[in-house]
């Protein structure tokens, strides 16, 4: 670039002193009519309000005599400087491009909307951004400020040199710099800042260099990501958020003038720590806008009167364990784009940490919120407070394996359906049971004699989704859930048993949800994604009939039956029934709260609970998880979406009466039940000692050790009274209790395959 002789070099060398003379000419008259100012002090045109100033013959003598002093002398160094310029383009090397692609990377919601931002290695927030990205205004009030003849120039300006030189002379000092915005892009990828004459002509050269490779568009991009903005703030993307919290797509014209006149001295002038120069070097930028005739007398008034901030900004940090783990997967990844939306995060990721602060300490909740029609995820909150230890806020409760409690209870009544076994009217008895050694019981330790399975599952009973269980068979759920791409997870070695009915099995809330949400399609399997660009085609275009058959969860009829029943399960207070169709579940001593919903397109699913698996007393999911999965589906929408009508199949009668005989009563035939169920490789856990109903006698109302025994289960075992767990050895199977009081205990213990025992003493004095 620029090759060429000595002959014509000298020729270009006489044609540029030629040049500078006249320019220093043009500037003498132009500078009689003018008060030259700086990015410092402004240049004020003269106009018809102000006054003219005049000058004397003697001080246009003085002028013209400096004018001519400053071309000869530019005129000197013009010829020695275009040898040296060719000189140190061919020894400087290239410019330090592969510096600017070290950006931040950025999470991005499905409208683009940023979710969290991480640093640089070094330690710098610089974003990536696109001249399209900010407000145009910021761009023309940046040309008027910085560089007017931008895409003109080929990267210096020499008629802003003659102008810095002129008036240097003029003034004894450097009042003008004259650098373009492509001369400060060179500055900043170099990272030199001199104001040397061999300092500037390094920055003329790389500015050579820069627009001999870059184009205008590229070069302003340039300038957009490394401008800086005090502290570790680079890039106008990254002030705007940092100053005003705000994308730089919308600012307005105080906004994008504070912007501006930052980078020139971007430690004195940081907002957060010296608010009174930021705003004086604002309102110089303002001027100079108005001046030039980028804004209004009105509008730079108006932006003269906004505040300027005076601390910076969080950066946002929504859906933090997503965002982790798929910056972790993408490490080369500038921008992260994933399915979920900013606004429905926000109101998530609050009702969350709103609810379990008011649950109780130590308490943690997990929501998950997807549109079942395309398996997209709008939201993911992982915990009630990402950086709040006390929670645990840092461990990601969507994917911890956890006991479900009930929350399988629908797809086994579905499998009944699907078998021809049962109808929402059929009859099944809600009594005491034995399943070979394993003897379940209600959660309110009551029966209710003969329930319609409607009722049964509607009010959550135990016994009679265990029978359901029995007569399906544990291998049979297991294998359909599996085949819908859930992942139960079983102790090594284990094969399925009952137990799996009431929550003895490991599960997380995204399969849950995944779960439900196949349910709610008619049954259709749908594979849940946050990644754009692994959703499943839209309807149609789809996967072909046969391969959405192999990933059913039930059948279109069976679904529709468990959505008939579950859509009139009763509604926490001040909610409306029916809109909603939901299942609640509590695990076994009290360690986890579940409530999952759906209507005709959105699934919601909620967890509620102690990270560390440490029992709370009293949470239940109808209690502790409902409320927050009605209040998440008003704040996705406030208007849901109508449920599928009845696929063809579906038998609708009024009562149990009216169903053909082989579904008025269940069947429940002790020879077919043992026979579906398999063996059983493990006993339940039972309590040997005291038996149900006992009274132990104590000598005197002093405090007393009480011994308890159990046998069977998994260890290790938890131990209750009344609710609350007591001190144990987990992996003995007899705890020393010492009760505080004679009466009535109701005794609990739970192995570790969550199956449950409970027993009730009285304590009474001898």
């Amino acid at each position: 670039m620029f090759s060429a002789t000595a002959a014509n070099s000298a020729l270009k060398a006489r044609n540029v002193v030629s040049w500078v003379k006249r320019s220093a000419t043009q500037h003498s008259a132009w500078r009689s009519t003018k008060v030259v100012g700086s990015r410092e002090g402004l240049t004020q045109p003269p106009r018809s309000r102000l006054p003219q100033r005049t000058s004397s013959s003697g001080v246009g003598a003085r002028l013209a005599k400096r004018s001519a002093v400053a071309a000869s002398i530019i005129a000197i160094l013009t010829v020695g400087g275009y040898g040296a310029l060719q000189l140190a383009m061919a020894q400087m090397g290239d410019p330090q491009l592969p510096q600017a692609s070290e950006l931040s990377t950025v999470v991005l919601d499905r409208h683009g909307k940023l979710l969290r931002a991480y640093t640089t290695p070094d330690g710098r927030w610089r974003m990536p951004v696109e001249p399209e990205d900010v407000d145009p205004r910021y761009l023309a009030i940046l040309m008027a400020f910085e560089d007017q003849r931008f895409y003109e120039h080929p990267g210096f300006e020499a008629r802003a040199f003659v102008r810095a030189a002129v008036t240097a002379v003029t003034h004894q000092r450097l009042v003008s710099g004259g650098s373009t915005l492509t001369m400060q892009v060179a500055r900043l990828l170099d990272g030199r800042h001199e104001r040397t004459p061999q300092g500037k002509l390094r920055q003329v050269v790389r500015a050579l260099q820069l627009e001999d490779r870059l184009d205008k568009k590229e070069i302003l991009r340039l300038y957009l990501r490394l401008a800086p903005f005090g502290g570790n703030i680079e890039g106008t993307r990254a002030a705007s958020l940092a100053y005003f919290g705000k994308e730089p797509r919308h600012l307005s014209v105080g906004e994008a003038a504070l912007l501006v006149a930052l980078p020139q001295s971007p430690e004195v002038r940081r907002p957060d720590r010296g608010s009174k120069y930021a705003e004086t070097a604002r309102n110089r930028v303002l001027d100079r806008a108005l001046e030039v005739g980028v804004i209004t007398q009105a509008e730079a008034d108006r932006a003269k009167t906004e505040r300027v901030p005076t601390a910076r900004r969080a950066f946002p940090k929504l859906a933090p364990h997503l965002s982790d783990s798929e910056v972790a997967h993408n490490p080369d990844a500038h921008i992260v784009r994933l399915t979920l939306d900013a606004g429905i995060q926000t109101a998530l990721e609050t009702l969350a940490e709103d609810q379990a602060r008011l649950l109780g300490p130590k308490l943690s909740a997990a929501i998950l919120a997807t549109d079942h029609t395309t398996g997209e995820v709008l939201a993911y909150v992982g915990s009630a407070g990402y950086l709040d230890g006390t929670r645990f806020g840092a461990v990601d409760m969507v994917q911890a394996v956890r006991s479900p409690g009930s929350t399988l209870k629908p797809v086994i009544y579905g499998l009944a359906f699907e078998s021809g076994l049962a109808h929402p009217e059929t009859f099944i008895e809600d009594k005491r049971a034995r399943f070979g050694s394993y003897s379940p019981e209600n959660f309110d330790e009551d029966f209710h004699g003969t329930v319609t399975i409607r009722e049964a599952l509607g009010n959550s009973l135990n016994v009679p989704a265990v029978k359901a269980l029995a007569a399906v068979g544990p291998n049979r759920l297991v294998g359909r859930l599996k085949r819908a791409g859930l992942e139960p997870q079983m102790p090594p070695m284990t094969q399925p048993t009952l137990a799996i009915a009431l929550g003895g099995v490991g599960t997380t809330l995204q399969d849950l949800t995944s779960l439900y949400a196949g349910i709610a399609r008619g049954g259709e399997a749908i594979r849940l994604s946050w990644r754009p660009d692994e959703i499943a085609p839209a309807e149609g275009a789809g996967l072909r009939a046969a391969a959405a058959a192999k990933r059913r969860v039930l059948s279109p009829v069976a679904s529709w039956y468990v959505t008939d029943i579950l859509k009139d399960a009763p509604p926490p207070a001040n909610f409306k029934r029916g809109a909603i169709a939901y299942k609640t579940g509590t695990s076994y001593g009290y360690r986890d709260a579940w409530a999952i919903g759906y209507d005709g397109r959105y699934t919601i699913a909620v967890w509620i609970g102690r990270p560390d698996g440490v029992s709370t007393p009293g949470l239940m999911g109808r209690l502790a998880a409902a409320p927050i999965l009605f209040d998440a589906f008003t704040r996705i929408s406030e208007h849901r979406t109508a449920f599928a009508p009845a696929p063809p199949g579906v038998l609708k009668v009024s009562s149990g009466a009216d169903l053909p005989p082989p579904l008025k009563r269940f069947r429940e035939g002790p020879d077919d039940i043992l026979a579906s169920t398999g063996p059983f490789l493990e006993p339940p856990v039972l309590i040997s000692f005291p038996p149900d109903r006992a009274e132990l006698e104590r000598q005197s109302e002093d405090e007393q050790p009480v011994v308890f025994k159990a046998e069977g289960g998994a260890l290790p075992l938890t131990w209750l009274v009344d609710g609350k767990p007591i001190d144990s050895n987990p992996h003995r199977r007899e705890v020393t209790w010492t009760p505080g009081a004679l009466g009535f205990v109701k005794l609990s213990v739970v192995d570790a395959k969550g199956r449950v025992d409970r027993v009730t003493v009285r304590l009474k004095q001898e």
